[in-house]
């Protein structure tokens, strides 16, 4: 393999695929990613046997094609650390691979390209197309309601659902719910559900731009999103998500509306004295505006009021401060909504009359 490019060029394919290069490996190959030179194009490929990513970029010159794996940290780093619009030279001798720019000179150790696992193509496939736009908005608004290392392991992900002419995203820790939903603009892939791990979330929603469509293939194992140059693949999570329809509360005859910031505000001072392990706050709802306190174990009490639109019964309940906060954070508008039936009820959290993201946050015993 022997191939000239530009540094923007090099380093652009490789700081798209970085993040599933893992610091620490099981696999000593899993520290590499693959570099595949032909027709005036060098393909790079990383995975950590979860997610896999694949981006391109154009050539300069390719005067010998040829794969090869190498360290994928260091080969960043130097691209990274060479200067802007140099040209870089990459080489292959032997099992070591020369990187020249300049006066520069790098040699590698590398690994056999036939060692490097890559996904087998998708099986069962059901593909939609949306704006990565879109797809963007629906993992922001509900990724940071998936669990963290969870023994129920199907709640460390996020639940992706065609239902007719819509994709919705739904994820749940189990103590709070976060669902969104965009339009498919006529495409009708039928019913389906599947769990995308958490990892895949977060690398998706590193990669998705704010222009152009991004095409999504859905097979039995696998997740599969191509955008302009990179393709992302994920395994998905073997496992049955709740029926989060049964945890989703009505819309109540009273909901309190409020303005989302002056709440939020409110919550956070209350914050700073409640419980640093439960992180409780109670709130009295009475007509006319919500009362928010918060306590801990050296006795000290935190108190805040808030006016709100609300005429409904009076009633007291205990949340996560946290969890309302974030809820709260996401709401894409000045007022909020929040909708409660009692005491011992969930909440309800949305945009006032919006149906398409919606937040439900379990309450707690204080």
């Amino acid at each position: 393999m022997k191939l000239s490019a530009s540094r923007e060029e090099l380093l652009k394919p490789l700081q798209a695929v970085i993040g599933v290069v893992e610091r620490k490996q099981t696999m000593p190959i899993l520290a590499n990613v693959l570099l595949v030179a032909q027709g005036n194009q060098l393909t790079v490929t990383a995975t950590d046997l979860e997610v896999e990513l694949v981006a391109k970029a154009d050539l300069e010159h390719l005067d010998v094609p040829g794969e090869i794996t190498v360290p994928g940290r260091k080969l960043f780093d130097i691209c990274k650390a060479l200067p802007n619009q140099s040209e870089v030279r990459l080489s292959l001798e032997g099992n070591r691979l020369t990187v020249q720019s300049g006066r520069s000179k790098f040699v590698l150790s590398t690994l056999p390209a036939s060692d490097f696992p890559v996904v087998e193509e998708l099986e069962g496939c059901q593909s939609i197309r949306v704006a990565q736009t879109d797809l963007h908005h629906l993992l922001e608004k509900t990724h940071f309601c998936m669990a963290q290392q969870d023994v129920r392991y199907y709640l460390n992900g996020l639940l992706i659902e065609t239902d007719g002419a819509v994709l919705r995203g739904v994820a749940t820790d189990g103590h709070r719910l976060g669902l969104c939903e965009i339009d498919l603009d006529g495409q009708d892939p039928g019913k389906q559900q599947v769990i995308v791990p958490r990892k895949g979330v977060l690398e998706l929603q590193r990669l998705l731009g704010d222009q152009g469509d991004v095409e999504i293939v859905i097979g039995a194992n696998h997740i599969r999103a191509q955008m302009d140059d990179i393709r992302f693949t994920s395994k998905l999570i073997d496992g049955r998500f709740p029926d989060y329809g049964r945890v989703v509360p009505a819309i109540t005859a009273h909901p309190i509306m409020g303005n989302r910031d002056m709440i939020r505000q409110a919550l956070q001072r209350a914050a700073i004295l409640s419980n640093e392990k439960y992180r409780g706050v109670r709130l009295e709802f009475l007509p006319g505006q919500v009362k928010i306190e918060a306590n801990n174990p050296d006795q000290e009490t935190a108190q805040d009021e808030v006016e709100v639109d609300y005429d409904g019964a009076v009633m007291e309940i205990g949340f996560n401060v946290n969890y309302l906060m974030d809820a709260l954070a996401a709401v894409d508008s000045e007022q909020v909504e929040m909708n409660l039936s009692d005491p011992n009820s969930s909440c309800l959290i949305r945009a006032p009359g919006v149906d398409s993201t919606k937040y439900v946050v379990m309450p707690m015993r204080l």
